[in-house]
């Protein structure tokens, strides 16, 4: 048997744990456009276990491997590649299954990671800073020393926003559900961070100054969201880019008519498929500039080897938990 690599595969929709199948795999040569990657990391996001379990938008063609994020170093360049060199760090492409130790793919589909950037960090800055960059740059103009607002506050997105909008110069409103992670996100940088209520809007207010908010972000809906939408000025915007309580929005008719606000949505997903290389470019060069110089990190609970994903994927399954949940793919198998 020639040399092979392990890669994680799911031939039937179902429950990650059951479904999920750790496999060797040929090793790859690569086309004359393409290069070999050697995964570093990977994490586990909710989208990943959506994914396996069919419940995401996009579904590959089965049999597929999971994982939407992930970054590697390049091992092995094609004939014609010249922009790529031996050792490079790499992040692969958002439609590209990440849990497996060795990739192959066109070298123009990679985005350049700095080597100052830790390689489990670097697995982390596809999806989750990205998302937070453009909530905080598409919808509402925002200038140093303005309030936006956020719910899941705790979530990876949420402490990206909190990071970012803390260098740009906003100041943030973050909702939670449980008191102990108030101190956590205030030394992250959140500047008011408040335990879900019915007396939301009055602590905003007061913690605010009753401060104009005119963005929102909302990753819950439901009740949540529509006491986070009472706090906002008037023609302010709430967006939407999650659903954690699964629970749709409801909004009286008098937001729309006597507050004039705003409702509308984001996938990161989308924004990839549409934006040019140079918008992209344009967003991963602050990202990485603030990860080299440490203002923008994902705290990380555990790390598994790829044969350990049945545990991976029940770890990252749970609730309550203080950081990601990644795969390390940079050491020998398991």
């Amino acid at each position: 048997m020639g040399k092979t690599f392990k890669a994680a595969i799911y031939e039937t929709h179902g429950n990650p744990a059951e479904v999920l199948r750790v496999v060797d795999c040929p090793w790859p040569e690569p086309a004359a456009n393409e290069v070999v990657v050697k995964m570093s990391a990977a994490p586990i996001n909710p989208a990943d276990l959506n994914s396996i379990e069919g419940k995401y938008p996009i579904k590959p063609e089965l049999p597929a491997t999971p994982g939407m994020e992930g970054a590697g170093v390049v091992i092995e360049v094609g004939s014609e590649v010249r922009d790529l060199a031996v050792g490079t760090q790499v992040i692969l492409p958002h439609n590209f299954g990440t849990w497996r130790e060795i990739a192959v793919i066109a070298a123009d589909k990679l985005v350049v990671v700095p080597k100052e950037i830790e390689p489990i960090q670097a697995a982390m800055l596809k999806v989750n800073p990205i998302t937070a960059w453009r909530l905080l740059h598409d919808f509402v103009p925002l200038r140093p020393g303005d309030w936006l607002m956020q719910n899941a506050a705790n979530s990876g997105a949420g402490q990206c926003v909190i990071q970012i909008a803390r260098e740009l110069g906003y100041k943030t409103v973050n909702v939670v559900r449980r008191a102990e992670l108030v101190d956590e996100l205030r030394s992250l940088g959140g500047d008011v961070v408040l335990v879900d209520g019915e007396n939301l809007r009055d602590e905003v207010a007061a913690a605010t100054q009753r401060a104009s908010i005119r963005l929102a972000l909302n990753a819950v809906g439901g009740e949540n969201a529509l006491r986070v939408a009472k706090c906002l000025a008037s023609d302010a915007t709430m967006v939407t880019y999650g659903a954690m309580s699964l629970q749709p929005l409801s909004i009286p008719n008098g937001m729309l008519i006597f507050k004039n606000l705003r409702f509308t949505g984001f996938w990161v997903n989308k924004w990839y498929d549409s934006a040019t290389l140079e918008q992209r470019a344009e967003t991963f060069a602050p990202i990485f500039e603030m990860a080299k110089r440490g203002l923008l990190q994902t705290k990380v609970e555990k790390t598994y080897r790829l044969g350990e994903a049945a545990a991976a994927i029940a770890h990252a399954s749970q609730h309550k938990r203080s950081g990601k949940i990644l795969f390390d793919l940079a050491g020998p198998s398991t």
